[in-house]
């Protein structure tokens, strides 16, 4: 029995992850290391993202005419200066070794900056296994060499920047990461909330200020020259969608895929998702009904720094996270490389959803399984929707009880979850 106890121990005890983290890290790395050698790496959008930089090196700054063999730029100019970076780095886009040996290492740091938000939000360690097991993921950092990792690399250190309190660099890393990527946007509700409720209400404001000049001052050399073109490329709302390269909705015929009443009807999801999870979970550290908080937004409470130290690392996590996921959730259509940006979320929130390891564990591999079916298939794009749905409901339910505590204690006692 004793053997089963420290068993036990092993996996259920965070303080276990000081150790574990490293090693897995390192058997990871190794895995990297394989894959850039072993497995041919495949051509889908470095040769464009390097025509891009060619175009913009001459001089051009109008986000229109800036063309590639398999389309136009259409990301924030945080990703020009990165690919910028890696055209000289690797001899022109020539030398596709060294951009998946960088891309490698990029894949590492972030992982690592994942493992840390984890340990400060106290995940057990039989999780951390999940976070290095994704042959999807390895394939979109190290045989691909998408922007979607840079981009999902800055958000997870804003994601620890707001849980170790450090709230200019998490803006700053949060801004970063949208110019990659408009994606980055999902997040944005449950930071403001988050934000707000842990600063009250001049000093959110003052993030949310920052986080603007720093999106102006990444794009000012393209929006003092065209603001239209840099914003309608950039930060493109209306794109449209082609139903051949769709992960999710697979299932749905072609003809509903394309129709506008489909594509409000995410929208309004979408909206009702954020909604529900804002009046129900995300306001819970203010301990008030859903019409005064939304007074903090004007007038600071008097109890702002009681509120402030309920924003524990655990709920920064679990609240931008969850917004992230509904996000992909109602996405009018997700293509392979947006895995990034649920791989290293969805094991945090099953847990978070306090559901049974097994199923966990289940629920993972159903959705490593689909997101590895090319091309996807109904069943597979119906079980990457299905997991995704899970999550969401899952984590509303498993967080039902949150901050109980804190209400039968008076409203004065905050959540201890940070690492020992």
């Amino acid at each position: 029995m004793n053997i089963v106890h420290q068993a036990l121990d092993l996996a259920s005890n965070p303080k276990h992850t000081r150790w574990l983290s490293p090693l897995l890290l390192v058997a990871d790395a190794v895995l990297c290391g394989l894959i850039i050698w072993k497995i041919p790496y495949t051509e889908i959008d470095w040769t464009t993202y390097m025509e891009h930089i060619e175009i913009y090196l001459k001089g051009e700054r109008d986000y229109r005419k800036i063309e590639g063999s398999t389309g136009p730029l259409v990301y924030p100019a945080v990703h020009v200066y990165i690919y910028r970076a890696l055209y000289a780095l690797t001899n022109h886009g020539t030398d596709i070794q060294l951009a998946q040996i960088i891309f490698g290492l990029v894949y590492l740091v972030t992982l690592a900056v994942v493992m840390a938000c984890y340990r400060m939000a106290k995940v057990p360690p039989y999780v951390f296994p999940l976070l290095i097991l994704s042959k999807r993921l390895h394939s979109i950092f190290l045989l691909r060499c998408f922007n979607d990792c840079f981009a999902i690399f800055g958000l997870f250190l804003a994601v620890f920047a707001y849980q170790r309190r450090w709230w200019y660099a998490g803006s700053f890393f949060y801004t970063t990461a949208l110019g990659v990527k408009m994606t980055v946007l999902l997040p944005l509700p449950a930071i403001g909330i988050v934000l707000l409720q842990a600063l009250g209400t001049t000093p959110a404001f003052t993030q949310a200020f920052i986080m603007f000049q720093g999106a102006v001052a990444y794009g000012y050399p393209f929006l003092h020259y065209h603001t239209p073109s840099y914003l309608g490329r950039a930060f493109e709302f209306t794109r449209q969608f082609m139903y051949k390269w769709t992960v999710n909705w697979r299932f749905v015929d072609e003809e509903t895929f394309l129709s506008r009443p489909f594509a409000l009807s995410l929208l309004a999801a979408h909206a009702g998702l954020l909604a529900l999870f804002a009046i129900t979970r995300w306001t819970k550290p203010s301990q008030r009904p859903f019409k005064e908080f939304l007074s903090l937004i004007w007038n600071e409470p008097i109890d702002q720094n009681t509120i402030g130290r309920r924003v524990s690392p655990r709920f920064v996590m679990t609240s931008i996270l969850t917004a992230n996921i509904i996000g992909m959730l109602c996405a009018r259509s997700l293509h392979y490389q947006f895995y990034a940006y649920i791989a290293w979320v969805t094991p945090f929130l099953l847990w978070r959803a306090g559901l049974h390891p097994i199923l966990q564990y289940a629920l993972w591999g159903a959705q490593e399984w689909a997101w590895n079916v090319y091309p996807s298939t109904p069943a597979s794009s119906m079980t990457v929707v299905g997991v995704l749905a899970t999550t969401v409901a899952g984590v509303w339910w498993g967080t039902r009880n949150e901050f109980e505590d804190v209400m039968t204690n008076g409203g004065t006692r905050p959540q201890h979850d940070h690492v020992e």
